[in-house]
């Protein structure tokens, strides 16, 4: 079988990708029996010559491929007929952007495997870039603290080369005493953002003692679901619950709001899940929350501050409470926002080699023991140029009806 790594063609550039040449030479070397090239490419983090150095061929030429693996969405014009793709598609939320992708990868008979959907059989998801998003938005959050109190200055991300100069960076700046940082979640983001937070010797404290006791130095609280959501008939029960019940809960997360300066949001929020805090939340004299680094990104949804993504070359902006709107960071009302919505992109090589390493472990041999735990079965979208059963709530997307 025959794999090709393909070049990233999507706008702004993408330097990441699938497999870095270590890991790719792990590939090789794990199943000798793969043919494996690699796609010319004057973007990716990994040059052509870092490729060539382990034996790699590169090429211009991925149609003879078999089996095709991407970052971000092909463009519609550089699909190839006839193939397998891996690559992420926005498509399995129904995002009105892509439903011409979609529709195209129908047409020209192509399996379609997002990076999202290969998962364990219990529904949690095996590969992604989630632990960098979190390693990168804690950055930029802290990094947003400094531009507006003027009391210290962190390099922007993406001009640094790996985790270990971002974490040599913030143990250069001197926090506030008595300063409270709140953490949410319990994935990979939450992870990649706690190892930050741990590598700066920031001390952990527990849920009762972070919203009841003052501290002479920075701390801060990891907090799951049931931390920030109660049930409205006032039951405790377990995570579960709530994934399987949101709309039987309401948000408890004000209690939070009011002893915390900055908020790293890294939860999952599902649908109908409660919203963290609304915008009369944030209009609350006891709300005390004036920065935020929200690396889930849902707009105009749980976070009421994101009002909208953030990029790469302009992180930062400012809400308003009272105005509901967009201010300068600045200004003196603001709460300070990070909500840049691909965050591993500046941390390319990191981002890669872990993704490769996930890849590799999970997916690959799938192509080798015949699927024998129903990986590619599971995540497989399109096949003979219609929608997998797994998929089929995706034919009125398809056909333009929703």
């Amino acid at each position: 079988m025959k794999f090709g790594i393909i070049k990233e063609r999507k706008n702004p550039p993408d330097r990441r990708v699938v497999f870095s040449p270590s890991k790719l030479q792990e590939f090789q070397n794990q199943f000798p029996k793969a043919t494996i090239k690699v796609e010319t490419s004057d973007i990716r983090v990994f040059s052509d010559n870092a490729y060539k150095n382990v034996g790699l061929e590169v090429t211009e030429q991925m149609s003879d491929c078999d089996v095709l693996l991407g970052v971000k969405e092909v463009p519609i014009d550089a699909l190839i007929p006839d193939k397998k793709y891996f690559f992420f598609s926005h498509t399995i939320k129904k995002q009105w952007y892509n439903r011409d992708l979609l529709n195209a990868v129908l047409a020209k008979n192509i399996e379609l495997y997002d990076h999202e959907t290969i998962t364990k059989e219990n529904g949690l998801r095996l590969i992604g870039f989630g632990r960098y998003a979190g390693i990168v938005g804690a950055y930029n959050g802290f990094r947003a603290i400094g531009l507006k109190t003027k009391s210290f200055s962190l390099p922007k991300a993406e001009t640094l080369d790996a985790q270990q100069e971002l974490i040599e960076e913030l143990n250069k700046i001197t926090l506030p005493k008595n300063f409270k940082i709140l953490l949410t979640g319990n994935g990979k983001v939450a992870c990649g953002a706690k190892e930050m937070l741990d590598a700066m010797h920031i001390k952990e404290v527990s849920l009762d003692d972070y919203l009841f006791n003052n501290f002479d130095e920075t701390v801060y609280c990891l907090a799951d679901v049931l931390d920030y959501n109660k049930r409205k008939d006032g039951k405790v029960v377990d995570n579960f619950d709530f994934y399987n019940n949101p709309t039987a809960y309401e948000s408890n997360f004000m209690r939070f709001a009011k002893v915390t300066d900055f908020f790293i949001a890294g939860h999952f929020f599902g649908d109908g899940s409660p919203y963290l805090f609304t915008r009369e939340d944030a209009k609350h004299p006891d709300f005390k929350i004036k920065f935020v680094a929200d690396i889930s990104c849902d707009i105009d949804g749980p976070v009421a501050s994101t009002i909208r993504p953030s990029t790469i070359a302009d992180p930062i902006y400012g809400y308003d409470p009272e105005t509901e709107s967009e201010v300068d960071f600045n200004d003196e009302n603001a709460i300070v926002v990070m909500a840049v919505d691909n965050l591993p992109c500046e941390l390319p090589k990191d981002a890669s080699e872990g993704f490769g390493a996930m890849f590799l472990e999970n997916v690959i041999p799938a192509f080798f023991n015949n699927d024998k735990d129903g990986v590619l079965a599971r995540a497989k979208m399109t096949e003979n140029g219609k929608l997998t059963e797994r998929f089929a709530y995706l034919q009125d997307y398809v056909d333009g009806k929703e």
